[in-house]
């Protein structure tokens, strides 16, 4: 492993209370880890389990999920969606064989910054433990692969 190797985190942040809660973080000066990346969405119930897949597959060391506190939803019931998804995906997650932690959940509220970067550093340190992601990540010999195989000059007969 890299010595000076730094994890690659992507954080899903519902509007209404963490990414608020992150605002406040950066607002009130206070220091957090510098490897989020961060994505606003409305919900963290409105979250794509196959986002977090996605972004596993494409080279990121690891995902946060952070929403409203259950019961605190802009939506009602959207954490609690959230929250039962978050169950079903950390399962399959574990079936596909990537490592626990990779994937997190959270809850943070608008009025908690330093929560925040209480959260966030707890999940880099986590996430340096267990090293650059290696099992789900699509190998550069296969997009090698299938750009070659969109190469024209090896069109098959039955398409011409």
């Amino acid at each position: 492993m890299e010595t000076n190797w730094e994890p690659k985190i992507l954080a899903f942040l519902c509007n209404w209370c963490s990414y608020a809660g992150a605002d406040l973080a950066g607002t009130s000066r206070i220091q957090y880890s510098p490897n989020i990346r961060v994505i606003r969405v409305p919900c963290s119930g409105r979250i794509n389990p196959l986002f977090i897949l996605k972004a596993l597959q494409s080279g990121i060391d690891g995902v946060l999920v952070s929403g409203c506190h259950p019961g605190d939803c802009h939506y009602i019931s959207g954490n609690y969606i959230g929250r039962r998804k978050s169950t079903t995906l950390k399962r399959f997650v574990e079936f596909l064989g990537i490592e626990e932690g990779r994937v997190q959940f959270s809850w943070v509220s608008a009025a908690e910054g330093g929560k925040f970067s209480q959260v966030v550093d707890e999940v880099t340190q986590g996430i340096k433990k267990l090293g650059p992601i290696k099992r789900f990540v699509k190998k550069e010999e296969l997009r090698e692969a299938k750009s070659e195989a969109r190469n024209p000059k090896y069109e098959t007969i039955s398409k011409l």
